[in-house]
């Protein structure tokens, strides 16, 4: 199968393409590099066993989509998967409009070129955030999604609406969404993982940087949530688990297209306070860490409920809370300051 990875680069994105490497797949990765590194593609053909056909390309450059589309079209596209796009909570509430142009536009784009090829397999990167704050946990496929609490996650409902738009008009198309919860950890080689740019807006690599002395103290965004200690729940998944998500979900290709959506999660919350003792224990450090204000767009408790993933996918996340800090410790350890400067 040959499959164009989007946002190939990034965290996910690199997970994925080594996973798909290791089971002979032909990948091709478009990326602008904005969140990513040339570094990190030459590790994962290092990790996967493969080369991969790099694209530096944006996906708001759709003359630079279709110059892709052409350069693959004796070797045409099978299925993609759709990484690329911003990504930060916070970031989204600061820069609404930039949040809505790149990720909606980008993606329009990016299907529209798909259908000029005749490409209509596709895997989209949504978001828990779709759920907004859950009325009940666990949270099940049927939850609502009509209450978003930040701009990056109405983007990906958005988007995820106009994609059952687009494959009911279209119905040859097959669209899987996929809404994952919260992607942590690295590869057990510690050659990738997360490396954000500047201060990092996702906990685990914040406290990775605490913890190898990059940063100084961790902030712990409110301690009066209707949760057990306080600090907000969330659903921590393994990255390689994620990956291995996106693989089990290309099997979903079959002569029977349609519009799919399955949670990628593990069913277990775990709070903030949770993570960063586990974290201590993993690494044999304290983690020094000081209680903020709640931020912005954040909501007390969000968990998985994984069982369609299970039952339509053959899908289960493999692994537990201390694999994900001890490989997180492990990338950080061997790679301080990430990647680096190499490209």
């Amino acid at each position: 199968m040959h499959v164009l990875v989007t946002g190939g680069a990034g965290y996910i994105g690199s997970h994925t393409c080594v996973e798909l490497l290791s089971r002979s797949d032909r990948v091709t990765i478009l990326d602008n590099l904005s969140n990513s590194s040339l570094e990190a593609i030459r590790r994962v053909e290092e990790l996967g066993g493969g080369r991969v056909n790099f694209h530096k390309v944006d996906i708001l450059d759709r003359t630079g989509l279709e110059d892709v589309f052409e350069q693959n079209i004796d070797t045409p596209f099978d299925a993609v998967i759709h990484f690329a796009g911003k990504k930060a909570v916070g970031e989204s509430v600061e820069k609404p409009l930039l949040y809505y142009h790149n990720n909606i536009t980008g993606t329009i784009n990016l299907v529209e070129v798909m259908e000029q090829y005749g490409v209509r397999n596709l895997i989209f990167s949504s978001s828990a955030t779709v759920y907004g704050e859950p009325a009940s946990l666990p949270i099940s496929e049927e939850c609502s999604t009509s209450a978003c609490t930040n701009p990056y996650g109405w983007t990906k409902l958005m988007i995820e609406q106009i994609l059952t738009d687009m494959q009911f008009a279209r119905p040859e198309w097959n669209v899987l969404l996929l809404r994952y919860f919260n992607p942590v950890g690295a590869h057990k080689s510690g050659r990738i993982g997360e490396d954000p740019n500047g201060i990092p807006n996702n906990l685990m690599p914040y406290i990775t940087q605490v913890a190898i002395g990059r940063l100084k103290q961790l902030s712990v965004f409110g301690d009066d949530y209707d949760t057990p200690d306080g600090s907000g729940v969330r659903d921590f998944i393994h990255v390689v688990d994620l990956a291995l998500g996106h693989v089990a979900a290309l099997k979903k290709f079959t002569d029977n297209p349609g519009c799919y959506v399955c949670n990628l999660g593990t069913g277990k919350g775990y709070s903030v306070l949770d993570m960063v003792k586990t974290f201590s224990e993993a690494c044999g450090r304290e983690i020094s860490y000081k209680i903020a204000p709640r931020r912005a767009g954040d909501i007390a408790s969000c968990y998985a409920d994984p069982g369609k993933a299970a039952r339509e996918l053959g899908w289960q996340a493999q692994y537990n809370l201390r694999d994900m800090c001890e490989d997180s410790w492990r990338w950080q350890q061997q790679n301080p300051e990430g990647y680096g400067k190499q490209d």
